[in-house]
């Protein structure tokens, strides 16, 4: 059963922190706040848990569109191609904030997502997230909890989501409310496209 911790954005507590990093370096999977949508994500180097959270979203790894969460722009060089000035620009308008960026994916890609051409890269307006990436050392794989009604796209209470969750992932972290609103998919591959118009402006491009 999953461990359920209240963090509190304002301030993270170190020692909480550290116990989900544990558990991430541990390969557990974590459902996490962001400054939209609560996530559910792992590190983006333990092969088997990303495995293990294609398998729950029901789609295949290799094909699987999962975002990388990252603390900062710092991590780009690691995963992303050399972009050009302007992409560059519309990044640091943006980030952190509630984005997803579709990218030009470069070699050092995990092992499984090698084959894929772009990659999805989000730093959240969000201090719990970006301090556990931060700690971790690397990303971490993202990808959003959905719910099965109809009127609700999103749960936005953590006690609900630990609810339904709590025997499929290893920690649920309590950071208050979430939105129901997902991030603004934007793709900055060729021409800036926006794929999925969400919590965040398109007025940035």
């Amino acid at each position: 059963m999953a461990e359920f911790i209240k963090i509190y954005n304002e301030n993270p507590n170190p020692k909480e922190i550290a116990k989900v990093v544990k558990v991430l370096q541990a390969g557990g999977l974590v459902i996490y706040p962001t400054d939209t949508v609560y996530g559910l994500g792992c590190d983006i180097t333990k092969t088997k848990a990303l495995e293990k959270i294609a398998k729950l979203k029901g789609v295949k790894l290799e094909k699987a569109n999962f975002s990388f969460i990252c603390n900062d722009l710092s991590h780009l060089s690691d995963y992303v191609k050399q972009i050009d000035s302007s992409t560059f620009k519309v990044l640091k308008r943006a980030l952190p904030g509630p984005y997803t960026f579709i990218l030009p994916g470069s070699n050092n890609l995990p092992k499984v997502f090698k084959k894929k051409k772009t990659v999805g890269i989000r730093i959240p307006d969000n201090n719990i997230i970006r301090t556990l990436v931060a700690e971790l050392g690397n990303p971490i794989i993202s990808t959003s909890i959905r719910d099965e009604d109809d009127v609700l796209e999103y749960t936005t209470d953590p006690e609900l989501i630990f609810e339904k969750w709590q025997n499929l992932v290893d920690i649920v972290i309590d950071g208050g409310y979430g939105d129901n609103e997902p991030s603004t998919v934007i793709d900055l591959t060729e021409e800036p496209t926006v794929i999925r118009e969400g919590k965040g402006s398109i007025d940035i491009l």
